[in-house]
């Protein structure tokens, strides 16, 4: 019996479905479906309408309306969530790896090494009167001083993040 209503009802609802689409800003086969899938539901609890080309007049118009109502509260995204510039976890996860590696690099300096390169990677974007202030050295001193230590830490780290040589 349901074969005979889906049968029946096709033809109906693919023009009712068309003519209501465009108003509804949606397209014709979203409709369609909306429309089908009430029709199932319906016919598992109350069974066939009593007059189905009327019923599913009423049901695609409802259906129509609510996907206006939808369209006014809804708002489309600008970008893709997954394309909105934003770095996904997996990118989050190296980001915090490297910091790590960094930051423990720096605690292996020699001398105040570790504390002026931890001040001048602070979050708090600390100017060069800060953190001289806070080392206790002349301001003139703390481009040298820094020069000598990135030097260091770079020597340090050479051998960590050397390219491999390509083999054979």
């Amino acid at each position: 019996m349901t074969h005979e209503i889906v049968a029946a009802l096709r033809p109906l609802l693919l023009a009712e479905a068309a003519a209501e689409a465009y108003a509804a800003g949606t397209e014709p086969g979203d409709l369609e479906q909306a429309v089908w899938l009430r029709l199932l539901e319906r016919l598992g609890t109350d069974g066939p309408p009593d007059d189905p080309e009327a019923w599913l007049r009423v049901a695609v118009r409802s259906e129509a309306r609510r996907c206006r109502r939808t369209a006014r509260i809804e708002r489309p995204y600008v970008t893709e969530p997954a394309d909105d510039g934003r770095s996904g976890p997996d990118q989050q996860v190296l980001a915090a790896a490297r910091r790590r590696a960094l930051h423990a690099a720096v605690r292996r300096l020699p001398g105040r090494c570790p504390r002026l390169l931890a001040a001048l990677l602070s979050p708090q974007d600390l100017t060069y009167r800060e953190i001289a202030g806070e080392l206790g050295i002349s301001q003139g001193s703390l481009g040298p001083e820094r020069s000598r230590c990135l030097g260091c830490l770079r020597r340090m780290l050479a051998p960590e993040v050397a390219a491999r040589e390509p083999r054979g």
